[in-house]
């Protein structure tokens, strides 16, 4: 009776650590993607995330073919060097090739995504990898995934590469906040202030990159697009200031891991799901509210 009790706390135990350490992933990935995804909706990008989540296929396969092994290393390298390439194809095909911004991605994306695809299907004996391995994570891996330093047990993997990921993304904020704003809003002024407009875009196309990449393995690159665009859009809704923005869509994007986490432990469903369900809820109840307000203030003014 003892032992039956003494297993049972041992379960309750592993069940409330691998409940933390799911819904901390979920927040470091929600934080990094708002960050990055504030300047993105700012700047009309904001399904750049989707273009580069696809566009990584590719460089997995040959990171796989190459190294011969299915370590993250080798295709978090792989994946990163196919996530920046896209950026700089989105940039040359919109500047150089006067492209529409919207058509140089979709153009761009489904090519790497299609030659990834190819790549596949061509060493279908030889890779040992699923085309939707990029498009479909499963959050409720993390606990498994452990980091052993020296014999010692430092929790999941992810959370560490995606804590990494954040330093350096508020490092870049806190340092490159001025470029990155007067960029944003006025690139001919900021030009004219000494203001290095394409490092600032490769920069901010860079961190949106290794985002999407550190982040895709771990919950999919659907809850990455979802967390990338979701947040900030609300954020922009109901915030005025840059500052502002940012904060809010961390703190839209932390509560819909949270809430999207017992959603879907409530309805037995997909995490990732839920927690993509809670982002386009927050969306929702933000819209609803802006059009409350805007109707309520054309009524005081008519009744002026």
């Amino acid at each position: 009776m003892i032992h039956h009790s003494k297993e049972h706390d041992r379960k309750k135990r592993k069940k409330r650590m691998d409940t933390f350490w799911i819904i901390l992933t979920g927040s470091l990935v929600a934080t990094c993607s708002a960050l990055v995804g504030c300047f993105l909706v700012l700047r009309k990008m904001a399904m750049v995330g989707d273009a580069i989540s696809h566009a990584v296929l590719p460089g997995i396969v040959l990171a796989y073919l190459v190294a011969q092994t299915r370590d993250s290393l080798p295709m978090l390298i792989g994946a990163a060097i196919f996530g920046v390439l896209i950026t700089i194809l989105i940039e040359t095909l919109h500047q150089q090739g006067k492209m529409q911004i919207d058509a140089a991605i979709g153009l761009s994306f489904t090519w790497l995504f299609a030659l990834g695809v190819i790549l596949i299907s061509v060493y279908a004996g030889r890779v040992d990898l699923d085309q939707d391995c990029v498009l479909y994570g499963e959050i409720a891996y993390i606990p498994i995934d452990i980091w052993f330093w020296n014999g010692q047990d430092m929790g999941p993997k992810a959370v560490w590469q995606l804590g990494g990921l954040l330093g350096v993304i508020v490092l870049l904020l806190v340092l490159g906040y001025k470029g990155l704003k007067i960029t944003t809003f006025d690139e001919k002024f900021a030009a004219s202030l000494g203001i290095s407009t394409i490092f600032w875009h490769y920069a901010l196309m860079s961190l949106v990159s290794f985002t999407t990449v550190l982040s895709f393995e771990s919950v999919g690159a659907i809850l990455v697009v979802a967390f990338l665009v979701g947040p900030a859009s609300t954020a922009y809704l109901l915030s005025k200031r840059l500052s502002e923005m940012l904060f809010l869509a961390v703190l839209l994007g932390i509560l819909a891991a949270l809430s999207g986490y017992f959603l879907a432990t409530w309805l037995n469903a997909s995490i990732a799901g839920g927690m993509a369900a809670a982002v386009g809820l927050e969306f929702v109840l933000a819209l609803i509210w802006v059009s409350i307000k805007k109707k309520s203030l054309e009524i005081a003014f008519e009744e002026i």
